[in-house]
């Protein structure tokens, strides 16, 4: 089936004037061939430089678990002491309260130092193994699921906060009732969205968490989910401690639980510079002893690839992430320095904001017209993305998840580079000649896109060959995200990693009805789409539920 045709009414017919391009989005391409799963961040989906002497060996099993997995890594000794290790990052986190965010920036800053969760992905794949619950029990009818608690676990103690007791039932009640109850003190007097959690439809689907004792927690939902336990390893549900948290209420200081976070992780949070470094100390008090290997973890935030490489080869860091594709064979030349290669499972996209008005506009959105949206992908020379952007090392996306995900479609094809026929719709459309439409370019390296400037120039380029004239605005990271939630976005360069393994990560996730204040960029939302991706994920029949994420592609 042709790729245009399948969106205009998808496999299913309905409402045709609602679609075109993964429901107002356009995926140029996933992945470049670097990158590893992004399960659950302890394979990280970006490629790390690392060293190839015996201190690389030492960082495999490091606990700094999303570093480890495909990576670069410099051969020098450390520049310090074996005890320190410099992380050169690619941009500055926008909090260290996971579950406020979506963004990898985010969890690398956060989750993966700093916090546990119940359940965890096992290093290097996908399967759920213990974290901060030691086993725990799913019900006949699969709407009960009781946690077992690890006992012994201890939360950081720092200069603003020394716990006086364990990790505990208390704080799991806390994580998770703070992003369902609005009305709850904590979250009346620190009013914040939870957008992943919100997302995949867990605010309302988790109809009751119960304290049995101390060390057992029952949830107890309102359908069939088939990933909740996966769901309970990702980033978002990183546990905190209660106790920080009635602390911080009592002294009027709610939003503190972003900028000096408490967790039970690996690492004990130090000090944040925006824009600069990220200080973190080794947890000697971590329930998984073996796993902390260094005394002092830094995180240099170097925003410009060339430099993070050139820090990595002086030694001023010992791992660096997001090297630019052009420099990939040299790098991989450098007898100093190692990257493995490893496949991905990234997406890279347009998303199209589809409402009738963008807000902050005062005229009618162009982008609400599927035939413009048509055109605008028609129009786009995704080859020529793929040799500039990509340097080669990437694949022309056709469906709205990468082909390694089960339940992947592989009978839909992609839409002609037609830039002729895009005139013709346009025409059809009614947009005149010059109209003016804005793009947004991500400031950051993603693993999905490498260079977003590039990319946005190049479609600026193919989309004023059709008679559109795009803007590229841009926006610090986390404003870019926030603003694009807003629904302040026109065309907008965005992409996603899979978290968890579950069809449900991309089609309910980035396009679900109940995404729209999240990840849901295009601000679409179809009945009859949502209604099978929610019977999809109320099933744990593998074959059904196939079949239903392939109607819904």
């Amino acid at each position: 089936m042709n790729r245009v045709e399948n969106y205009t009414f998808a496999t299913f017919l309905y409402d045709r004037a609602t679609l075109c391009r993964f429901f107002g989005v356009t995926v140029l391409l996933w992945v470049w061939p670097l990158h590893k799963y992004r399960m659950d961040r302890l394979t990280r989906s970006f490629p790390l430089i690392k060293m190839t002497t015996t201190e690389a060996t030492m960082l495999k099993h490091a606990v700094i678990p999303f570093l480890v997995g495909a990576s670069l890594l410099a051969s020098a000794p450390f520049a310090h002491a074996a005890s320190n290790l410099v992380f050169c990052s690619e941009g500055s986190p926008a909090g260290f309260d996971p579950g406020q965010y979506t963004t990898g920036t985010d969890f690398d800053a956060a989750a993966e130092t700093i916090f546990n969760r119940l359940s965890q992905f096992e290093r290097g794949g996908t399967s759920v193994v213990p974290g901060l619950a030691t086993k725990w029990d799913i019900s006949d009818d699969g709407l009960m699921y009781t946690f077992h608690l690890r006992e012994g676990v201890k939360f950081h103690t720092t200069p603003y906060f020394k716990p006086t007791r364990e990790f505990n039932a208390d704080d799991v009640l806390f994580t998770f009732n703070r992003m369902i109850d609005k009305d709850m003190p904590y979250r009346k007097a620190y009013p914040t969205e939870f957008p992943y959690f919100t997302d995949m439809g867990m605010d309302t689907n988790i109809t009751k968490i119960e304290k049995v004792d101390d060390h057992t927690v029952k949830f107890i939902l309102g359908k069939v989910d088939a990933a909740f336990i996966q769901n309970m390893a990702m980033s978002f549900a990183s546990i905190q401690s209660a106790e920080y948290a009635a602390k911080l209420l009592k002294e009027g200081k709610p939003e503190l639980i972003n900028q000096q976070p408490i967790g039970t992780g690996p690492f004990v949070f130090k000090s944040y510079q925006k824009d600069s470094n990220i200080r973190y100390t080794g947890n000697k008090d971590y329930w998984k002893p073996e796993d902390v290997k260094v005394d002092n973890l830094i995180f240099a935030i170097t925003t410009d690839a060339s430099v993070r490489m050139q820090k990595l080869k002086k030694n001023e860091c010992q791992i660096t992430a997001y090297p630019r594709p052009a420099d990939l064979e040299p790098l991989k030349a450098d007898k100093n320095l190692k990257m493995p290669d490893q496949a991905g499972f990234n997406l890279g996209y347009i998303a199209y904001n589809v409402m009738p008005e963008i807000k902050g506009e005062d005229h009618p959105n162009p982008l609400a017209q599927l035939k413009v949206r048509q055109a605008l992908d028609m129009a786009v020379n995704k080859q020529q993305i793929i040799d500039s952007v990509y340097q080669g090392a990437g694949q022309l996306a056709v469906n709205a998840m990468p082909p390694t995900q089960w339940s992947y479609d592989t009978t839909i094809k992609d839409a002609k580079y037609d830039p002729e026929k895009a005139r013709e719709l346009l025409k059809e459309a009614g947009i005149k000649e010059g109209t003016e439409i804005t793009l947004w370019a991500m400031p950051v390296q993603r693993p999905y896109n490498p260079n977003a400037k590039l990319m946005a120039e190049m479609l600026q380029n193919d989309w004023k060959k059709i008679g559109i004239n795009a803007k590229i605005v841009s926006y610090e990271w986390g404003e870019y995200i926030k603003r694009a939630k807003n629904g302040e976005n026109g065309a907008m360069l965005i992409g996603w990693s899979g978290d968890n393994g579950d069809p449900d990560n991309w089609l309910g996730t980035l396009f679900g009805c109940d995404a729209l204040n999240g990840n849901n960029f295009a601000k679409w939302c179809d009945k009859p789409f949502d209604t099978l991706i929610h019977q999809a994920k109320e099933t744990s029949d593998q074959a059904k539920r196939t079949e239903l994420y392939k109607q819904a592609q």
